[in-house]
């Protein structure tokens, strides 16, 4: 961390140069009437108290800059201390370990800032990467401007690897040099799976579908942001963010001809960023986190364990691969009410997928492959049902009440109170998706209407039984490494499997805030439940409660 803000400071040093001289601190001395010989010792003597004098002042108009640099520096330090040698002693036997072992791993290794420990102020995060980044500004004024926040656009060089009208598919990269750890993301946005939605995306969303209007630089934001408070535990991995272009759901392997239109070549994309990756310093990862938002949360779960397996033939078996899918773990569920396959929208998932996986020639993981006879591989692009054929970890995040799946369900919360028949579906749909979590290790799902979260800027605010996503996150790490180290359980007191059990959308006091379509006021809970026709005399009485009772444990989030 302070090596990183140190190379930041280092640009600014023109900066510095650039501060007026100190103004003369005499007057040019008179002429001398002695020989010139003597004259010259004189003037080597003069020369010397003035560069002495010179200094003198140089020092102290800079002084109070290396003093206030040097009391942050002590309290910077002192911070990182508490951290490193956090409860349990872990920082301690971190240090004890860098003994022979550690120095056969090479300059590479050693070159890799030591793990910090949170868990002293896990309580209060947020204050203290507050302070940290005060510190880090008041030691290095220029650093945060000196930073580079943008993740530059690489088109890629394999030009037989496109988009789906043909142009070049490509990455967006942020290197963080000296760190080890690496995080791809998969872009999200539907997909189409005949010509003629094909060509309404193509005309509609150009961008999902082309490269050719692609801007060159982008601004990570939730997990993809190089500011610590936004980002507490991933800030300063290298970040890749892959543009969706090829409307496949990251399935496709077949490229556009006279017989094709357009190109779906989602997977071939991931592997063809993977080898340009590992030339710009992947191959020294020590972990490598796929990760992904709504199609491409359902692209992780698709393409994770492909991603190893491609590493180690690559000869790179020291990394270790995860998946962190976010919103991608749709229910092959019936529709609220069933409608003609006409659409996207309009149309059931599991048709949907039907049709798309012959129209991309998309393919799948050979083991959930095998789990299904031919022609249903479709199966493999529903979450609960791939899950369990997966060899990497996947930590999946999921809204109980997911408004992308409400929408192909055929549920359309248009701002009119919902029928009875609609809020009962709704509820079943909570409770459906809390089961197909149960056995999902390393799960998160707010009971929230909403889809997407981990490139929100707000996605650190968002908290299941007093635990936030970052949190939940930084506890799978954690339980990862000391699993791979010792053979242990989970880490007492950091979740990783959390699911909330109320039963209604946004009974969670944390979710994300709701705004009413036509007055575009904020409504809180329980004029969300009013809003949508919620009958609290009604429901009490199913829950044997008294209806005071019940509109306080929803304003709690009980």
């Amino acid at each position: 961390m302070l090596a990183a803000w140190e190379r930041a400071a280092g640009s600014c040093a023109g900066s510095r140069a650039a501060e007026p001289a100190p103004p003369a601190l005499s007057s040019p001395p008179a002429a001398d009437p002695r020989p010139r010989g003597r004259r010259g010792g004189a003037r080597r003597s003069a020369g010397g108290a003035a560069r002495r004098r010179g200094l003198a002042a140089a020092a102290a108009s800079g002084g109070w800059r290396r003093a206030a640099m040097g009391t942050a520096a002590v309290h910077l330090l002192l911070l990182l201390g508490l951290l490193h040698a956090g409860p349990g002693g872990e920082g301690r036997k971190g240090w004890r370990r860098r003994g022979p072992a550690a120095r056969e791993r090479g300059e590479a290794a050693a070159a890799e800032s030591f793990p910090l420990d949170f868990t002293a102020v896990e309580g209060n995060m947020d204050s203290f990467m507050a302070q940290v980044k005060s510190l880090a500004q008041s030691l290095y004024p220029c650093s945060a401007q000196a930073l580079p926040h943008d993740l530059r656009l690489h088109l890629l060089h394999n030009a037989s690897v496109t988009c789906n009208d043909g142009s070049p598919a490509g990455y967006y990269l942020k290197e963080s040099k000296g760190s080890r750890r690496w995080l791809l993301f998969l872009e999200g946005g539907w997909y189409c799976f005949n010509r003629e939605n094909c060509d309404s995306r193509y005309d509609t969303m150009r961008r999902l579908m082309s490269s050719r209007e692609w801007p060159a630089t982008r601004v990570g934001t939730g997990i993809l942001s190089s500011q610590p408070e936004e980002n507490p535990h991933w800030w300063n991995a290298n970040m890749v963010f892959i543009p969706y272009c090829s409307s496949d759901v990251w399935s496709g392997a077949s490229s556009k001809s006279e017989k094709n239109e357009y190109a779906f070549m989602g997977a071939l994309i991931i592997q063809e960023v993977i080898k340009e990756l590992v030339g710009k310093g992947l191959s020294t990862a020590k972990v490598l986190l796929l990760a992904g938002s709504s199609a491409g949360g359902t692209g992780v779960l698709l393409n994770v364990d492909r991603v190893a397996e491609q590493l180690e033939e690559m000869g790179y078996q020291g990394i270790q691969v995860r998946g962190l899918a976010d919103s991608g773990w749709f229910l092959d569920n019936k529709q609220y009410r069933r409608t003609d396959c006409i659409d996207t929208i309009t149309c059931a998932p599991t048709e949907a997928i039907r049709r798309g996986i012959r129209y991309w020639n998309g393919i799948v993981p050979e083991r959930c492959k095998l789990q299904f006879k031919e022609g249903e591989e479709w199966n493999c692009f529903f979450g609960y049902k791939i899950y369990p054929t997966l060899r990497c970890p996947v930590f999946v995040v999921q809204w109980l009440f997911d408004e992308a799946q409400l929408t192909v369900d055929n549920v359309h919360l248009t701002g009119q109170p919902v029928q009875e028949g609609q809020w009962l579906y709704i509820q079943n749909l909570g409770r459906e998706l809390r089961n197909t979590l149960k056995d999902v290790t390393a799960s998160f799902a707010p009971a929230c209407l909403s889809h997407e979260i981990i490139t929100r800027n707000h996605w650190t605010d968002i908290q299941v039984k007093g635990t936030s996503l970052p949190r939940a996150l930084h506890c799978w790490d954690r339980s990862l490494h000391e699993s791979n180290k010792n053979g242990k359980a989970p880490l007492k007191g950091c979740p990783i499997h959390l699911i909330d059990s109320c039963p209604w959308p946004h009974c969670n006091p944390s979710c994300p805030t709701i705004r009413d379509q036509f007055t575009g006021q904020e409504m809180n809970v329980i004029q969300f439940l009013m809003h949508m026709g919620f009958d609290v005399q009604k429901m009490a009485q199913q829950q044997g409660l008294e209806p005071s009772k019940l509109l306080g444990m929803l304003s709690s989030g009980n």
